[in-house]
């Protein structure tokens, strides 16, 4: 039985808290497609922002 997937803030690919680092271990992309996503959100539709400071604040940091 494999151990189940889990997201975590990334201690080794980070910027500032190590959330989009993390999202990009998780979905197991390039990381630097995820900060152009939550760019294109923050700069779009203003949302990037409070979701970054969200999952910054409920994402566990990597073990």
């Amino acid at each position: 039985m494999s151990e189940a997937k889990k997201l975590y803030r990334s201690k080794t690919d980070k910027k500032i808290f190590g959330v989009c680092g993390g999202f990009a271990e998780y979905f197991d992309i390039d990381v630097t497609i995820i900060r152009i996503i939550f760019l294109v959100l923050l700069l779009g539709a203003g949302c990037g922002l409070l979701a970054y400071l969200i999952c910054a604040l409920i994402m566990p940091e990597q073990k």
